[in-house]
């Protein structure tokens, strides 16, 4: 991860519960993204729900490489939309999302997408700050600090924090370990 201007981190944890916080979330609960994607107004879709989307353009997405692609922020028909990979695990599909909700609650300017001529090969730009900057954000609402003293304090495993937050137990180890939770622990015994 690259250099965040001062100040991010913390504001970054403060919006993840804020957001949270109104949408009725506890520390011990898990964020339901799609909760938070119709509290912002931003519509979720898969590639089945794209109107016109040729057959093709759907097969390769869902079928011959759905591995070669997570998510993608865009407006349709004045719509904030946000089309996401269903073949992906339940885990995975909500870390995708929240980097996509991410992006839209920092107001990022979205990147293009460019069809091929055949309509067969879909590519994006990419501003690498601006993705560091929604991973971090979206990790946060999925997986803020309080939770994981929360977590902690419940004495679970890196399992049970994926199982009950709704993540990845490599995501669940990535934040115990950037947050300091484990430190913070150990010099309160």
């Amino acid at each position: 991860m690259g250099e965040f201007e001062r100040g991010f981190k913390t504001w970054a944890e403060r919006t993840a519960v804020a957001l949270r916080n109104e949408l009725g979330v506890t520390a011990g609960a898990a964020l339901q993204v799609a909760r938070l994607a119709a509290y912002l107004d931003v519509r979720l879709w898969t590639p089945n729900d794209v109107p016109g989307l040729p057959a093709q353009t759907r097969d390769q997405l869902l079928i011959h490489d759905p591995g070669g692609w997570s998510a993608v922020a865009c407006t349709v028909a004045g719509q904030c939309t946000i089309i996401h990979n269903p073949q992906h695990s339940p885990a995975r599909q909500a870390s995708n999302i929240s980097h996509e909700l991410a992006h839209i609650i920092l107001d990022h300017e979205p990147g293009k997408i460019v069809l091929s001529q055949d309509g067969g090969m879909i590519m994006r730009s990419y501003n690498e700050k601006q993705e560091e900057e929604a991973n971090w954000l979206g990790w946060c609402l999925l997986l803020p600090r309080e939770a994981l003293v929360y977590a902690k304090k419940a004495r679970l495993s890196v399992a049970q924090i994926a199982q009950q937050f709704g993540v990845s137990e490599q995501l669940a180890t990535y934040r115990i370990g950037i947050t300091g939770i484990n430190t913070q622990f150990r010099s309160a015994k």
